[in-house]
């Protein structure tokens, strides 16, 4: 099957999501922040045969018109999935960076129809305290709509920390590219408030991927100066060997072409 954009109605919006494969086994892909549903479009090839391959862009990512306010709740985008797939269909789970936080909260909500996930350089494997505060509670949502307005004090710390070599050049980088414009800081308040129900807890995690043998492979850069293997390291204690890790030579960036060999590997039975 070729490749094909698709539209799906749910309330006021429109959600949008890319379509490929032919294959019997299901594989639904979640992208990471700022990407979209394209971003696995170089899996094509390798999986094609073996997988229908659909890839959502959530909320406020590609060309998906979400209108129910800054709200979106897991219960909603696993319904978004059973209107796609066949009735009673299990399917597998691939999330790439924040699309792993949004895996993990969907094993939660329906671990027996879910067959495998891989996790590429996953959100949701470590607390982020602030990131809580700024979304969950009245005060930090407060304090955080005044830091999207006005974030050059932050930046201004930042930069001084990095020169003294307190703070990763790397990350700052990642925080001025996000905070230096306004249209960038617009989205990463919506986009961030919206999927604030996305949480999910790695002990009950860990604890469904044991009762329903559900196998999970992670995989990192060894590069990667936002989303550390050490994270995955700790979640795959105590899981019974049923979650694996894989450390690749690279950064966070894993969704390229040259990259595509050693992700799909776990993928292609």
């Amino acid at each position: 099957m070729a490749t094909a954009s698709q539209q799906l109605r749910f309330r006021h919006s429109t959600i949008h999501y890319t379509r490929w494969g032919r294959g019997a086994e299901w594989l639904f892909c979640f992208h990471g922040y700022g990407e979209e549903s394209g971003s696995f479009q170089f899996l094509e090839k390798t999986l094609e045969e073996q997988y229908t391959v659909i890839a959502i862009d959530l909320p406020f990512h590609g060309d998906t018109q979400w209108q129910e306010g800054l709200s979106f709740e897991p219960a909603e985008l696993l319904n978004i999935i059973h209107q796609i797939r066949p009735q009673g269909q299990g399917f597998h789970l691939l999330g790439y960076s924040m699309g792993g936080r949004v895996s993990l909260q969907l094993l939660q909500l329906a671990p027996a129809e879910i067959r495998s996930i891989l996790l590429v350089a996953p959100d949701g494997l470590h607390r982020k305290i602030w990131q809580r505060l700024a979304t969950d509670t009245s005060m930090g949502q407060r304090i955080f709509t005044q830091l999207m307005n006005r974030p050059g004090w932050l930046l201004a710390a930042l930069d001084g920390a990095a020169k003294l070599g307190l703070y990763n050049r790397n990350l700052l980088k990642f925080m001025h590219y996000y905070l230096d414009e306004a249209p960038q800081r617009k989205l990463l308040y919506k986009r961030w408030l919206t999927l604030r129900r996305f949480k999910p807890n790695r002990k009950l995690a860990k604890k469904i991927i044991r009762q329903n043998r559900i196998p999970v492979q992670l995989v990192f850069g060894r590069y990667d100066p936002v989303i550390l293997t050490r994270y995955g390291t700790a979640f795959s204690k105590r899981t019974d060997g049923l979650v694996s890790l894989t450390e690749l030579e690279a950064g966070h960036q894993l969704l390229r072409e040259k990259y595509a060999a050693a992700i799909a590997r776990f993928l292609v039975k």
